[in-house]
């Protein structure tokens, strides 16, 4: 939710000052949050989440550091430096009192999140009527709307303590984060300067597999089939991918790619095709 902030912080013009203020008041309230969901975290986060890549990558920090510099938004680096720093967990006993700050921070989260889902609604529907002007796609305008409640229902669940469904769960997961690296695979080929034929055909052929596979995984879940083959497609095209968005973000870093991607974009999306893999191979074990 920072780096979404982010994203609409640096799309608006001059005349729009008052939004980029707002994005980045709503980004620096995210990075405070970030920073007590850090120091909850250490010692009893779950290895498999600190092994996956999508807490941190080996381009994250430098993607902040060359985003900052080309932006003049002030991006603290510590707050990675302390995710890479995360120790995993060492013990399964409950801490009570822990879980009661978890509870408070997961409360912030909601109302936060819930705040930063209206204002994405106002800016995407202002983007729409011509109202204003940004730099960012409408489209992705609204992927980010999409993530913020898919991120608030999901905090809703924890909160909740509801029973988590595998199977339920991987037909609603794989249609949602298929479609969204669908639309990541279109942002890059978008962002891509013209003259990057290679990158372009192979962000294309990616966009159309994942828009097959959102589609498959929708007709899965409405007539209620297997989705275990959907789940073995998603993961070898996620694995691709990833290794697609990995050379990206490292060629955005080393400056080797023609593009107006800022390199945040790029590490954005590469740890959101790590999140998905880790829960894909979840459910490709309940199967």
């Amino acid at each position: 939710m920072k780096e979404h902030s982010f994203f609409l912080q640096i799309g608006f013009t001059p005349k729009d000052s008052r939004l980029m203020r707002q994005a980045n008041a709503f980004r620096m309230e995210f990075d405070r949050l970030l920073a007590d969901a850090i120091y909850l975290s250490n010692g009893v986060v779950s290895n498999s989440v600190l092994q996956s890549g999508e807490v941190v990558t080996p381009f994250t920090l430098k993607a902040e550091m060359a985003s900052a510099y080309f932006t003049g938004v002030n991006i603290p680096i510590r707050l990675t430096e302390a995710e890479e720093g995360l120790m995993g967990d060492t013990s399964t006993k409950v801490n009570p009192m822990l879980e009661e700050k978890v509870s408070m921070l997961n409360q912030r989260a909601m109302g936060l999140t819930r705040a930063l889902a209206q204002f994405k609604t106002k800016i995407l529907s202002d983007v729409i009527c011509c109202r204003i002007f940004t730099v960012n796609y409408p489209l992705l305008i609204d992927h980010i709307l999409r993530e913020a409640k898919f991120y608030f229902q999901l905090v809703r669940r924890l909160q909740n303590r509801e029973e988590i469904n595998l199977e339920k769960e991987a037909y609603e997961q794989e249609t949602f984060w298929n479609r969204i690296m669908a639309e990541h695979s279109k942002f890059i080929r978008g962002l891509l300067d013209p003259t990057e034929d290679e990158l372009i055909k192979t962000a294309n052929n990616f966009a159309n597999e994942f828009d097959e596979l959102t589609e498959e995984a929708k007709e899965a879940m409405d007539n209620a089939m297997a989705i275990s083959k959907v789940t073995d497609d998603s993961l070898k095209a996620t694995i691709e991918i990833k290794k697609f968005k990995a050379q990206g973000t490292q060629g955005l870093v080393e400056c080797k790619i023609k593009s107006i991607i800022i390199p945040l974009l790029g590490d954005h999306t590469l740890r959101e095709a790590n999140h998905y893999l880790r829960l894909l191979k979840i459910f490709e074990k309940s199967e």
